[in-house]
C-alpha cells in the first residue's frame, strides 16, 4: 500500500482541526483525502469516517458541532476522571495494566446514559454505513483493557464503531457491542499509529501531540519510521491557542478550523514531501 492517513484523537476541537489542516494541505496542493488507508482513534474516528465517505472537508466543516435542545448534556465523572488521567499518565504502571484500570472506572462512571450519547454522536454523522474504502476505527474493551479494531469486515455498525471510539472515559459511557462494553482508543494511544505500518508514506495528524503523553507515542511513531516515510502534524503555537484547552469547547469550532487552514498552508511543503515524495 502507498499511502496512508492515520487521525488522532481531540475531541471536539481536534475534529475541526483535521477538516481545516486538511482543506489547508489541498489548497496548498497536497490532497489527503485520497489515502489508500485512513486510520481514525476517537476524533479521528469521526473524521475518518467523513474523509472515506467521500465528504468534502469544506462540507464537513458545516457540521453540527454545539449541543442542541435534543442531545444529552455532558456530564463528567470528575472524581472518576482524576483517577483514569494520573494513570493514563503513570510511565511505570504496565499499559496493559492501565487500560484493564481505566476500563474499570469507564464503567462504573456516573456520566450520561448510553443511547442518548450514541444517538447524539450517531445524527452528526452523515453517513450511515461503513465506507467502501478502507476505514480502521480504534477502540478498547472496558472490560479487559484489550485494544480492538473496526473495519466494514467486522460486523459492527459504523455509529457504535464511531461512538466506541470516541467514548472518553468517565465523560462519555462505555459504549456497548455483542454484549461488552467500549472505551475510546485513545487509552491505548492517541494516534494508533501502527496501524499504518503496511503502507510506505504516512501522514500522522495528532491533534493532542502537544499536551498529552499519549497524544502521539514517540515509541510508535519511531518504530513506523523504521519501515515509513512518516510527516507527524501536531497543532502548532498558533493553532493551540485557536483551539484552547478544553476539547470538547464547541464554540472553538470555527477558531480551530481557521488556525488549522493557515497551519496547513505554513505546513504543506513537509507533508508534500513524504505524500507526494
Amino acid at each position: 500500500m502507498e499511502t496512508a492517513l492515520v487521525l488522532g484523537a481531540g475531541g471536539i476541537t481536534g475534529i475541526a482541526w483535521h477538516l481545516g489542516l486538511i482543506t489547508g494541505l489541498r489548497e496548498a496542493g497536497v490532497d489527503l483525502t485520497d489515502a489508500g488507508l485512513v486510520v481514525g482513534t476517537s476524533a479521528g474516528s469521526v473524521t475518518g469516517t467523513l474523509i472515506t465517505a467521500g465528504v468534502d472537508p469544506v462540507d464537513a466543516q458545516r457540521l453540527e458541532a454545539r449541543l442542541g435542545a435534543s442531545d444529552p448534556p455532558i456530564r463528567p465523572d470528575w472524581a472518576r476522571g482524576a483517577q483514569a488521567y494520573a494513570l493514563l499518565n503513570d510511565e511505570e504502571r504496565d499499559p496493559a495494566a492501565i487500560r484493564a484500570a481505566v476500563g474499570a472506572l469507564a464503567v462504573s462512571a456516573n456520566v450520561i446514559a448510553e443511547e442518548p450519547y450514541v444517538e447524539s454522536l450517531a445524527r452528526r454523522l452523515p453517513v450511515q454505513q461503513w465506507p467502501e474504502r478502507r476505514l480502521l476505527i480504534t477502540a478498547v474493551d472496558a472490560g479487559s483493557g484489550e485494544p480492538v479494531v473496526w473495519d466494514r469486515s467486522s460486523g459492527v455498525s459504523l455509529r457504535r464503531a464511531v461512538a466506541a471510539s470516541c467514548a472518553v472515559p468517565c465523560i462519555f459511557p462505555a459504549v456497548t457491542i455483542d454484549g461488552r462494553p467500549y472505551m475510546d482508543g485513545g487509552v491505548r494511544s492517541g494516534t494508533n499509529a501502527d496501524l499504518a505500518a503496511e503502507a510506505r508514506r504516512v501522514v500522522v495528524l495528532a491533534p493532542l501531540a502537544p499536551v498529552r503523553m499519549r497524544g502521539a507515542p514517540a515509541a510508535e511513531i519511531d518504530g513506523l519510521r523504521q519501515r515509513s516515510k512518516v510527516a507527524l502534524v501536531a497543532p502548532d503555537d498558533l493553532a493551540l491557542a485557536a483551539l484552547g484547552p478544553n476539547p470538547f469547547d464547541a464554540t472553538r469550532w470555527e477558531p480551530a478550523i481557521e488556525a488549522a487552514i493557515a497551519q496547513g498552508h505554513r505546513v504543506a511543503p513537509e507533508v508534500a514531501a513524504v505524500w507526494l515524495g
